[in-house]
């Protein structure tokens, strides 16, 4: 199994038998500091349904969701995996694991893809491998406003009736600041039998978890290739989740991200934290709170933080979390051509990333706005070259019904789930917390790191008159990391 990796680091080499528990904030070390996770019930059980094999190909929850890579998995990690297991370990199976699942009209069309060595299943896993992409195949909604005209995979799977969308895993943890469930709202949308996340003042987690015991039976029927999971395993995955809080504790540089009084990192400090639908929103009327709209939504890290380091470098590491928290709460962008937002807001205007991230101290939209900003496009609305790399992506066309009009992009989005041509390209906002260890970004794995996420956004959202420097571009970094 694939917790196996991280069950290892806590009992070191040997041939003990794996251990039955996780110790709470147990430390996972990663390339800029250290990952903690805190649960709320204690040390972790990893006994549990949520590590259980429960479908026919020998996967878990934990499978794509490490607790050393918060919850998620690492493209370094994977690779690791493939080594360490010639390609055999669960995570490598065909129904979703492989670029594609077939041969796709090369020797005989629909012939199983080649895994039978080691190099074909080096070949056949190495976008798992090396972007830490899940194959989604979606089918196209019957009352769909659009008809995809064609589909240019570079692995096969040329399918134009059920697209394989390529796509990061999420996190397991931080859920219950969640307004959405998958990346597409899938798990969150009436077209699939779940229930979209409101503000419920008399029941207000009651449709977040339910999308989350749907959402455990689909994996497992899925991506496990199982029958369903009893309702007592449903609700003992979703409490297990529920229960974790994860976030960067310790950075390598700046030390301690929680010391108590004045910084407030670490997962700690987010187990209690209030969130309630909408609590910091600006993008519609329906706050949970009275308080009107801040776009300083972290407030981690401060000056007497700073101040009380002991020597130089770790002063001047906490200096630059802080400015990069500043820099995420101040910093003007220039919003333009997002699909999404409310008709009411007229582009362009200035915001800034609490404008969309305005979950205080975690990041995610605090509502159910699926936006367009633009990550799985060459170009953008303002004619600027898109500075990811999205080359080992298929390039697929949709014709809208109505009009003639085509789209070409690498993934329609929430398309897939509503039909609607409005909906192409829009995804939701991920939680910001633990993103050091979870490499690569956005949900196409299209960044590989955070230097590549701030890049992104220099280029999208800002001017070349005004974009940040590389000075300030590294203290976002830092601050992300610090997250």
């Amino acid at each position: 199994m694939a917790i196996e990796r991280s069950r290892d680091s806590c009992r070191g080499s040997g041939s003990r038998p794996p251990p039955q528990f996780l110790t709470n904030l147990f430390p996972f070390p990663n390339a800029t500091g250290v990952l903690k996770t805190f649960n709320a019930t204690g040390q972790m059980d990893l006994t549990g349904p949520f590590f259980q094999s429960l479908g026919t190909n020998g996967r878990s929850c934990s499978t794509c969701h490490q607790p050393g890579d918060a919850w998620t998995v690492s493209a370094e990690h994977v690779a690791k995996r493939f080594d360490d297991s010639a390609g055999l370990d669960p995570i490598f199976r065909t129904n979703d694991g492989s670029n594609c699942d077939v041969v796709d009209g090369t020797v005989v069309p629909g012939t199983p893809i080649d895994t039978s060595t080691l190099e074909a299943r080096r070949t056949a896993y190495n976008l798992l491998t090396s972007k830490g992409l899940i194959r989604i195949p979606l089918p196209v909604p019957a009352n769909a406003e659009f008809t995809v005209v064609s589909v240019n995979n570079p692995y096969g799977c040329n399918n134009t009736t059920t697209l394989s969308m390529y796509r990061r895993p999420l996190p397991a943890t931080n859920l219950r600041f969640l307004s959405t469930v998958m990346s597409d709202g899938r798990e969150s949308s009436l077209q699939t039998g779940t229930k979209p996340i409101i503000f419920d003042q008399t029941n207000p987690q009651g449709n977040l978890l339910f999308d989350l015991r749907h959402q455990s039976v689909d994996a497992t029927m899925g991506h496990a290739q199982g029958a369903s999971p009893s309702p007592l395993q449903q609700q003992q995955i979703v409490d297990f989740e529920m229960a974790l809080t994860t976030a960067q504790a310790v950075d390598s540089v700046a030390g301690s991200l929680s010391v108590p009084n004045p910084a407030s990192g670490g997962p700690e400090a987010i187990a209690n934290h209030p969130f309630c639908i909408g609590i910091n929103n600006n993008l519609a009327p329906n706050d949970c709170t009275p308080k009107s709209f801040t776009p300083i939504v972290f407030t981690l890290f401060n000056q007497l933080w700073v101040d009380a380091a002991k020597d130089s470098g770790t002063k001047a590491a906490r200096a630059s979390i802080l400015r990069g928290q500043t820099l995420f709460n101040s910093t003007p962008l220039h919003i333009n051509g997002v699909d999404g937002l409310p008709p009411s807001i007229s582009q362009p205007f200035d915001g800034t990333c609490g404008t969309c991230h305005d979950t205080f101290n975690i990041g995610n939209h605090s509502v159910s706005a699926p936006l367009h900003i633009g990550v799985g496009d060459q170009i953008f609305p303002s004619s600027v070259t898109n500075p990811l790399d999205l080359s080992y992506l298929p390039q697929i066309t949709l014709q809208k019904n109505d009009t003639g009009q085509k789209i070409t992009t690498t993934d329609p989005g929430r398309a897939l789930i509503t039909g609607k041509w409005a909906d192409i390209g829009k995804f939701k906002g991920p939680i910001l917390r633990g993103l050091a260890a979870q490499a690569p970004y956005f949900h196409n794995g299209s960044a590989a790191n955070l230097k590549e996420v701030v890049k992104f956004y220099n280029a999208r959202f800002l001017n070349s008159t005004d974009q940040l420097d590389e000075g300030q571009q590294a203290d976002l970094v830092a601050f992300l990391g610090a997250l």
